[in-house]
Protein backbone atom coordinates (compact mmCIF):
# COMPACT_ATOMS: atom_id res chain seq x y z
CA UNK A 1 0.00 0.00 0.00
CA UNK A 2 2.93 2.65 0.94
CA UNK A 3 4.63 1.16 -2.22
CA UNK A 4 1.24 2.56 -4.26
CA UNK A 5 0.99 5.67 -2.44
CA UNK A 6 4.79 6.60 -3.45
CA UNK A 7 3.87 6.03 -6.70
CA UNK A 8 3.15 9.34 -8.38
CA UNK A 9 0.59 8.13 -11.07
CA UNK A 10 -1.28 6.63 -8.64
CA UNK A 11 -1.63 9.29 -6.32
CA UNK A 12 -2.26 11.33 -9.42
CA UNK A 13 -5.87 8.97 -10.60
CA UNK A 14 -7.28 8.93 -7.13
CA UNK A 15 -6.96 12.55 -7.05
CA UNK A 16 -8.98 13.00 -10.25
CA UNK A 17 -11.61 10.23 -9.06
CA UNK A 18 -12.11 12.49 -5.96
CA UNK A 19 -12.79 15.68 -7.81
CA UNK A 20 -14.88 14.25 -10.08
CA UNK A 21 -16.79 12.69 -7.26
CA UNK A 22 -16.89 16.25 -5.31
CA UNK A 23 -18.33 18.09 -8.36
CA UNK A 24 -21.08 15.07 -8.86
CA UNK A 25 -22.38 15.51 -5.62
CA UNK A 26 -22.00 19.55 -5.54
CA UNK A 27 -24.22 19.47 -8.88
CA UNK A 28 -26.63 17.21 -7.62
CA UNK A 29 -27.52 19.72 -4.54
CA UNK A 30 -27.77 22.32 -6.97
CA UNK A 31 -30.52 20.95 -9.24
CA UNK A 32 -32.63 19.45 -6.14
CA UNK A 33 -32.36 23.20 -4.91
CA UNK A 34 -33.36 24.76 -8.26
CA UNK A 35 -35.99 22.34 -8.76
CA UNK A 36 -38.04 23.06 -5.48
CA UNK A 37 -38.23 26.58 -6.29
CA UNK A 38 -39.39 26.58 -10.20
CA UNK A 39 -42.28 24.13 -8.81
CA UNK A 40 -42.66 26.94 -5.88
CA UNK A 41 -46.33 28.65 -6.71
CA UNK A 42 -45.45 32.93 -6.85
CA UNK A 43 -47.79 35.76 -7.25
CA UNK A 44 -46.52 38.45 -9.65
CA UNK A 45 -48.37 42.28 -10.31
CA UNK A 46 -47.72 44.13 -13.71
CA UNK A 47 -49.07 47.66 -13.87
CA UNK A 48 -50.40 49.75 -16.92
CA UNK A 49 -50.68 47.51 -19.26
CA UNK A 50 -52.36 48.50 -22.38
CA UNK A 51 -55.44 47.58 -23.65
CA UNK A 52 -55.76 46.62 -27.03
CA UNK A 53 -59.09 47.64 -28.82
CA UNK A 54 -60.27 45.26 -31.24
CA UNK A 55 -62.96 47.36 -33.92
CA UNK A 56 -64.18 47.94 -37.77
CA UNK A 57 -61.84 50.89 -37.97
CA UNK A 58 -62.93 52.01 -41.52
CA UNK A 59 -66.74 52.48 -39.92
CA UNK A 60 -66.16 53.39 -36.38
CA UNK A 61 -64.12 55.45 -34.18
CA UNK A 62 -63.28 54.83 -30.30
CA UNK A 63 -63.61 58.29 -28.92
CA UNK A 64 -63.18 57.54 -25.34
CA UNK A 65 -61.84 54.77 -23.33
CA UNK A 66 -61.78 54.83 -19.89
CA UNK A 67 -59.14 53.77 -18.44
CA UNK A 68 -56.83 52.82 -21.37
CA UNK A 69 -54.29 51.23 -18.99
CA UNK A 70 -55.51 47.94 -16.02
CA UNK A 71 -53.39 46.53 -13.53
CA UNK A 72 -53.00 42.54 -13.79
CA UNK A 73 -52.08 40.11 -11.19
CA UNK A 74 -50.66 36.61 -12.29
CA UNK A 75 -50.56 33.56 -9.97
CA UNK A 76 -49.15 30.43 -11.02
CA UNK A 77 -45.72 28.62 -10.57
CA UNK A 78 -42.52 30.74 -10.18
CA UNK A 79 -41.15 28.91 -14.04
CA UNK A 80 -44.95 29.37 -15.77
CA UNK A 81 -44.87 33.24 -14.24
CA UNK A 82 -41.61 34.24 -14.86
CA UNK A 83 -41.85 32.92 -19.04
CA UNK A 84 -45.02 35.28 -19.10
CA UNK A 85 -43.29 38.51 -17.90
CA UNK A 86 -40.39 37.76 -19.68
CA UNK A 87 -42.76 37.73 -23.25
CA UNK A 88 -44.34 40.15 -25.02
CA UNK A 89 -46.92 37.43 -26.20
CA UNK A 90 -50.09 38.08 -24.11
CA UNK A 91 -52.67 41.27 -24.12
CA UNK A 92 -55.51 42.66 -22.59
CA UNK A 93 -58.20 43.16 -25.55
CA UNK A 94 -61.39 45.09 -25.39
CA UNK A 95 -63.60 42.98 -28.42
CA UNK A 96 -65.45 45.54 -29.68
CA UNK A 97 -66.72 44.18 -32.92
CA UNK A 98 -69.93 43.37 -32.31
CA UNK A 99 -70.57 46.88 -30.72
CA UNK A 100 -72.56 49.47 -32.78
CA UNK A 101 -71.68 53.41 -31.95
CA UNK A 102 -72.76 54.70 -28.20
CA UNK A 103 -71.85 54.96 -25.09
CA UNK A 104 -71.06 51.38 -23.49
CA UNK A 105 -69.15 49.79 -20.37
CA UNK A 106 -67.53 46.38 -21.94
CA UNK A 107 -65.43 43.61 -19.73
CA UNK A 108 -62.04 43.27 -20.77
CA UNK A 109 -60.38 39.98 -21.84
CA UNK A 110 -56.93 38.74 -21.42
CA UNK A 111 -55.61 36.83 -24.27
CA UNK A 112 -52.28 34.99 -25.01
CA UNK A 113 -51.62 34.24 -21.42
CA UNK A 114 -50.62 30.14 -20.52
CA UNK A 115 -53.70 27.74 -19.41
CA UNK A 116 -51.59 27.28 -16.14
CA UNK A 117 -51.68 30.74 -15.54
CA UNK A 118 -54.42 32.12 -13.60
CA UNK A 119 -54.99 36.25 -14.53
CA UNK A 120 -56.72 38.80 -12.31
CA UNK A 121 -57.36 42.12 -14.67
CA UNK A 122 -57.81 45.33 -12.71
CA UNK A 123 -60.58 47.07 -13.49
CA UNK A 124 -62.22 44.19 -15.08
CA UNK A 125 -65.40 46.54 -17.03
CA UNK A 126 -63.89 49.92 -19.28
CA UNK A 127 -65.98 52.44 -20.71
CA UNK A 128 -66.08 53.19 -24.26
CA UNK A 129 -67.96 55.92 -26.86
CA UNK A 130 -67.68 54.71 -30.51
CA UNK A 131 -68.83 57.22 -32.91
CA UNK A 132 -69.67 56.48 -36.58
CA UNK A 133 -67.53 57.87 -39.33
CA UNK A 134 -68.57 59.93 -42.00
CA UNK A 135 -66.96 60.58 -45.41
CA UNK A 136 -67.13 64.65 -46.33
CA UNK A 137 -65.55 66.29 -49.75
CA UNK A 138 -63.92 69.56 -48.78
CA UNK A 139 -62.52 71.84 -51.38
CA UNK A 140 -58.74 72.64 -50.94
CA UNK A 141 -56.89 75.81 -50.26
CA UNK A 142 -53.59 77.47 -50.86
CA UNK A 143 -52.26 80.16 -49.01
CA UNK A 144 -49.63 81.63 -50.91
CA UNK A 145 -47.21 83.82 -48.95
CA UNK A 146 -44.37 85.64 -49.80
CA UNK A 147 -43.68 88.18 -52.30
CA UNK A 148 -42.20 86.75 -56.11
CA UNK A 149 -39.16 88.50 -57.58
CA UNK A 150 -39.38 92.26 -58.66
CA UNK A 151 -42.30 93.22 -61.39
CA UNK A 152 -43.84 89.85 -61.46
CA UNK A 153 -46.78 88.64 -59.58
CA UNK A 154 -48.22 85.15 -58.64
CA UNK A 155 -51.43 83.98 -60.15
CA UNK A 156 -53.76 81.50 -59.14
CA UNK A 157 -52.71 78.17 -57.70
CA UNK A 158 -53.53 74.82 -59.61
CA UNK A 159 -53.93 72.33 -56.90
CA UNK A 160 -54.37 68.31 -58.44
CA UNK A 161 -56.70 67.46 -56.85
CA UNK A 162 -58.44 70.24 -55.65
CA UNK A 163 -60.64 68.54 -53.24
CA UNK A 164 -59.68 65.90 -50.84
CA UNK A 165 -62.01 63.30 -48.93
CA UNK A 166 -62.34 63.51 -45.10
CA UNK A 167 -63.20 60.55 -42.78
CA UNK A 168 -64.18 61.31 -39.58
CA UNK A 169 -67.09 61.14 -36.75
CA UNK A 170 -69.81 63.86 -37.58
CA UNK A 171 -68.67 66.20 -34.62
CA UNK A 172 -65.33 66.53 -35.77
CA UNK A 173 -66.86 66.95 -39.43
CA UNK A 174 -69.11 69.79 -38.25
CA UNK A 175 -65.98 71.29 -36.88
CA UNK A 176 -64.16 71.83 -40.21
CA UNK A 177 -63.97 75.28 -41.68
CA UNK A 178 -61.65 74.10 -44.42
CA UNK A 179 -58.50 72.07 -45.71
CA UNK A 180 -55.39 74.28 -46.67
CA UNK A 181 -51.51 73.64 -47.16
CA UNK A 182 -48.78 76.75 -47.93
CA UNK A 183 -46.67 77.53 -50.43
CA UNK A 184 -44.10 80.13 -50.91
CA UNK A 185 -42.94 82.04 -53.38
CA UNK A 186 -40.66 84.84 -52.05
CA UNK A 187 -38.10 85.85 -54.69
CA UNK A 188 -39.73 83.53 -57.28
CA UNK A 189 -38.81 84.23 -61.04
CA UNK A 190 -40.65 80.90 -62.64
CA UNK A 191 -43.33 79.06 -61.88
CA UNK A 192 -43.23 77.33 -57.98
CA UNK A 193 -44.26 73.98 -58.43
CA UNK A 194 -44.13 71.00 -55.29
CA UNK A 195 -46.24 69.10 -53.39
CA UNK A 196 -48.01 70.82 -50.14
CA UNK A 197 -49.05 68.22 -47.15
CA UNK A 198 -52.31 69.75 -46.13
CA UNK A 199 -54.21 70.42 -42.57
CA UNK A 200 -57.66 70.34 -41.57
CA UNK A 201 -58.94 73.66 -39.17
CA UNK A 202 -61.69 74.93 -37.69
CA UNK A 203 -62.69 78.30 -37.60
CA UNK A 204 -60.59 79.02 -34.94
CA UNK A 205 -57.79 78.41 -37.26
CA UNK A 206 -56.89 75.52 -35.23
CA UNK A 207 -55.77 72.31 -36.66
CA UNK A 208 -58.02 68.90 -36.45
CA UNK A 209 -56.48 65.69 -36.66
CA UNK A 210 -58.55 63.62 -39.11
CA UNK A 211 -58.17 61.35 -42.25
CA UNK A 212 -57.58 62.74 -45.21
CA UNK A 213 -57.70 61.17 -48.77
CA UNK A 214 -55.70 62.32 -50.27
CA UNK A 215 -53.28 64.03 -47.38
CA UNK A 216 -50.93 65.41 -50.41
CA UNK A 217 -52.02 67.31 -53.24
CA UNK A 218 -49.65 68.62 -56.09
CA UNK A 219 -49.51 72.78 -56.37
CA UNK A 220 -48.58 75.03 -59.33
CA UNK A 221 -48.42 78.89 -59.01
CA UNK A 222 -47.81 80.64 -62.30
CA UNK A 223 -45.85 83.35 -61.58
CA UNK A 224 -45.72 86.27 -64.20
CA UNK A 225 -45.68 89.76 -65.11
CA UNK A 226 -48.52 91.88 -63.28
CA UNK A 227 -51.87 91.01 -64.97
CA UNK A 228 -55.78 91.67 -64.99
CA UNK A 229 -58.42 90.17 -66.96
CA UNK A 230 -61.03 92.98 -68.81
CA UNK A 231 -63.69 93.00 -71.69
CA UNK A 232 -61.86 92.68 -75.08
CA UNK A 233 -63.76 95.22 -77.16
CA UNK A 234 -64.30 94.34 -81.00
CA UNK A 235 -63.99 97.07 -83.87
CA UNK A 236 -66.86 96.35 -86.19
CA UNK A 237 -66.62 98.26 -89.86
CA UNK A 238 -68.73 98.78 -93.08
CA UNK A 239 -71.56 97.09 -93.82
CA UNK A 240 -73.32 94.46 -95.64
CA UNK A 241 -74.84 94.17 -98.89
CA UNK A 242 -77.88 96.25 -99.82
CA UNK A 243 -80.56 94.06 -98.75
CA UNK A 244 -78.97 92.35 -95.81
CA UNK A 245 -78.23 93.41 -92.04
CA UNK A 246 -76.12 92.11 -88.92
CA UNK A 247 -78.38 90.21 -86.82
CA UNK A 248 -76.07 89.79 -84.00
CA UNK A 249 -71.92 89.47 -83.76
CA UNK A 250 -70.82 86.83 -80.77
CA UNK A 251 -67.29 86.40 -79.67
CA UNK A 252 -65.27 83.61 -77.94
CA UNK A 253 -63.80 84.92 -75.36
CA UNK A 254 -65.49 88.37 -74.45
CA UNK A 255 -62.53 88.85 -71.76
CA UNK A 256 -58.88 88.98 -72.52
CA UNK A 257 -56.37 88.36 -69.68
CA UNK A 258 -53.71 91.29 -70.14
CA UNK A 259 -49.89 91.32 -68.55
CA UNK A 260 -47.30 93.72 -68.55
CA UNK A 261 -45.88 96.69 -65.73
CA UNK A 262 -48.27 97.53 -63.23
CA UNK A 263 -48.78 100.79 -64.46
CA UNK A 264 -49.62 99.83 -67.80
CA UNK A 265 -52.58 97.19 -66.69
CA UNK A 266 -53.89 99.36 -63.73
CA UNK A 267 -55.05 102.23 -66.42
CA UNK A 268 -56.61 99.23 -69.03
CA UNK A 269 -60.58 99.24 -68.12
CA UNK A 270 -61.07 97.42 -71.75
CA UNK A 271 -58.85 95.83 -74.22
CA UNK A 272 -59.21 97.29 -78.18
CA UNK A 273 -59.26 94.03 -79.95
CA UNK A 274 -58.90 93.38 -84.06
CA UNK A 275 -60.81 95.22 -86.57
CA UNK A 276 -63.24 93.31 -88.56
CA UNK A 277 -64.60 94.30 -91.86
CA UNK A 278 -68.31 93.75 -93.04
CA UNK A 279 -68.66 94.96 -96.19
CA UNK A 280 -70.56 93.79 -98.70
CA UNK A 281 -71.57 90.49 -96.84
CA UNK A 282 -74.55 88.11 -97.61
CA UNK A 283 -74.37 85.38 -95.65
CA UNK A 284 -73.39 84.48 -92.13
CA UNK A 285 -69.65 84.39 -91.58
CA UNK A 286 -67.17 83.11 -88.61
CA UNK A 287 -63.91 84.89 -88.36
CA UNK A 288 -60.84 83.65 -86.25
CA UNK A 289 -58.56 86.69 -85.33
CA UNK A 290 -55.11 87.35 -83.75
CA UNK A 291 -55.73 89.61 -80.95
CA UNK A 292 -52.76 91.98 -81.02
CA UNK A 293 -50.30 93.61 -78.47
CA UNK A 294 -51.05 97.55 -77.93
CA UNK A 295 -50.07 99.90 -75.29
CA UNK A 296 -46.80 98.28 -74.16
CA UNK A 297 -48.94 94.75 -72.82
CA UNK A 298 -46.13 92.02 -73.04
CA UNK A 299 -48.60 89.38 -73.31
CA UNK A 300 -52.28 88.27 -73.92
CA UNK A 301 -53.88 85.33 -72.87
CA UNK A 302 -55.86 83.67 -75.03
CA UNK A 303 -54.22 85.42 -77.95
CA UNK A 304 -57.17 84.85 -80.60
CA UNK A 305 -60.83 85.48 -80.51
CA UNK A 306 -63.19 83.75 -82.89
CA UNK A 307 -66.27 86.12 -84.40
CA UNK A 308 -69.50 84.48 -85.33
CA UNK A 309 -71.45 87.36 -87.50
CA UNK A 310 -75.09 86.53 -88.09
CA UNK A 311 -76.40 87.73 -91.71
CA UNK A 312 -79.84 88.02 -92.61
CA UNK A 313 -81.88 89.27 -95.09
CA UNK A 314 -83.25 93.29 -93.73
CA UNK A 315 -86.36 94.65 -93.60
CA UNK A 316 -87.29 98.05 -93.39
CA UNK A 317 -89.31 99.94 -90.59
CA UNK A 318 -90.96 103.48 -90.28
CA UNK A 319 -90.41 105.65 -87.34
CA UNK A 320 -92.60 108.68 -86.09
CA UNK A 321 -92.48 111.69 -83.69
CA UNK A 322 -88.37 111.53 -83.50
CA UNK A 323 -87.91 114.50 -81.16
CA UNK A 324 -84.86 116.47 -82.33
CA UNK A 325 -81.84 117.45 -80.29
CA UNK A 326 -80.18 120.85 -80.50
CA UNK A 327 -76.70 120.42 -79.48
CA UNK A 328 -73.96 123.08 -79.55
CA UNK A 329 -75.97 125.86 -78.50
CA UNK A 330 -74.50 129.16 -77.00
CA UNK A 331 -75.74 130.24 -73.89
CA UNK A 332 -76.05 133.99 -75.00
CA UNK A 333 -78.68 133.18 -77.85
CA UNK A 334 -81.73 131.48 -77.75
CA UNK A 335 -81.90 128.84 -79.75
CA UNK A 336 -84.97 127.04 -81.46
CA UNK A 337 -86.47 124.52 -83.90
CA UNK A 338 -88.99 126.25 -86.57
CA UNK A 339 -88.92 123.55 -89.22
CA UNK A 340 -90.63 121.14 -88.64
CA UNK A 341 -92.97 123.50 -86.38
CA UNK A 342 -93.10 120.26 -83.87
CA UNK A 343 -89.59 120.29 -83.87
CA UNK A 344 -90.11 116.15 -84.59
CA UNK A 345 -89.01 114.33 -87.48
CA UNK A 346 -90.09 110.81 -89.00
CA UNK A 347 -87.37 108.28 -90.61
CA UNK A 348 -87.45 104.81 -92.11
CA UNK A 349 -84.60 102.17 -90.64
CA UNK A 350 -83.22 98.85 -91.73
CA UNK A 351 -82.02 95.92 -89.99
CA UNK A 352 -82.70 92.43 -89.15
CA UNK A 353 -86.17 91.43 -88.37
CA UNK A 354 -85.23 90.27 -85.02
CA UNK A 355 -84.36 94.13 -83.98
CA UNK A 356 -86.96 95.52 -86.54
CA UNK A 357 -89.28 94.32 -84.41
CA UNK A 358 -88.39 95.69 -80.73
CA UNK A 359 -87.15 98.96 -81.84
CA UNK A 360 -88.81 102.19 -80.27
CA UNK A 361 -88.57 105.65 -80.85
CA UNK A 362 -86.76 105.85 -77.58
CA UNK A 363 -84.12 104.21 -79.22
CA UNK A 364 -83.25 107.46 -81.84
CA UNK A 365 -81.39 110.50 -81.49
CA UNK A 366 -81.74 112.90 -83.55
CA UNK A 367 -79.10 115.84 -83.76
CA UNK A 368 -78.84 118.66 -85.01
CA UNK A 369 -75.93 120.59 -84.22
CA UNK A 370 -75.58 124.36 -83.94
CA UNK A 371 -72.17 125.25 -83.34
CA UNK A 372 -70.56 128.32 -84.15
CA UNK A 373 -73.57 129.66 -85.76
CA UNK A 374 -74.28 132.96 -86.02
CA UNK A 375 -77.88 134.55 -85.31
CA UNK A 376 -80.62 133.98 -88.06
CA UNK A 377 -81.82 130.99 -89.63
CA UNK A 378 -80.14 128.47 -90.78
CA UNK A 379 -81.10 124.74 -92.70
CA UNK A 380 -79.03 121.98 -91.12
CA UNK A 381 -78.50 118.23 -92.08
CA UNK A 382 -80.00 116.03 -89.08
CA UNK A 383 -77.82 113.52 -87.93
CA UNK A 384 -78.92 110.09 -86.05
CA UNK A 385 -77.57 107.82 -83.33
CA UNK A 386 -78.88 104.74 -84.12
CA UNK A 387 -79.02 101.25 -82.38
CA UNK A 388 -76.09 98.87 -82.88
CA UNK A 389 -76.71 97.11 -86.13
CA UNK A 390 -79.47 99.38 -87.23
CA UNK A 391 -78.75 101.96 -90.09
CA UNK A 392 -81.17 104.86 -92.08
CA UNK A 393 -83.16 102.88 -95.01
CA UNK A 394 -83.27 103.90 -98.42
CA UNK A 395 -81.01 107.01 -98.79
CA UNK A 396 -82.89 109.94 -97.16
CA UNK A 397 -81.70 113.51 -96.92
CA UNK A 398 -83.26 114.75 -93.82
CA UNK A 399 -82.85 118.32 -92.91
CA UNK A 400 -84.35 121.32 -90.12
CA UNK A 401 -84.47 124.82 -89.40
CA UNK A 402 -83.19 126.44 -86.86
CA UNK A 403 -83.22 130.52 -85.88
CA UNK A 404 -81.03 131.48 -83.30
CA UNK A 405 -81.26 134.94 -81.81
CA UNK A 406 -79.88 136.89 -79.25
CA UNK A 407 -81.81 136.87 -75.66
CA UNK A 408 -83.67 139.18 -74.06
CA UNK A 409 -82.74 141.36 -71.13
CA UNK A 410 -85.01 139.57 -69.03
CA UNK A 411 -83.82 136.20 -70.83
CA UNK A 412 -80.68 136.71 -69.93
CA UNK A 413 -81.33 137.81 -66.45
CA UNK A 414 -83.50 134.79 -65.56
CA UNK A 415 -80.87 131.95 -63.89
Amino acid sequence: MDKWLRNTNVVRVIALMIGILLWVVVHMEETNVSGTTLLRDREETINNVAITAKYDESHFYLSTMDPGNVQIILRGKEAAVKKVTTSNNYKIELDLTQVTEGDHYLPVKPVGFPSDIDVEVIPKTVHVVIEELQMKEVPVVINVKGTPAADLKAGQPIIKPNKVYITAPTGKLDQIENVRGDVSVDKAQSAVTKQVRLQAFDKDGKEIAVEMNPPVVDVEIPITSPFQTIPLQLKVTGEPAKGFAISSITQTPDKVTVYGTQDVVDRLEFYQGPQISVQDIRETKDYSLDIPLRNKVTQLDPAKVTVHVEVVPSVTKPITNIQLTIVGQNENYDTKVVVPETGQIEMTVEGAPAIMDQIKVQDIQAIVDVSNLPPGKHELNVTFNLPTYVKKGAPQDIKATVEISEKTPQQAASP
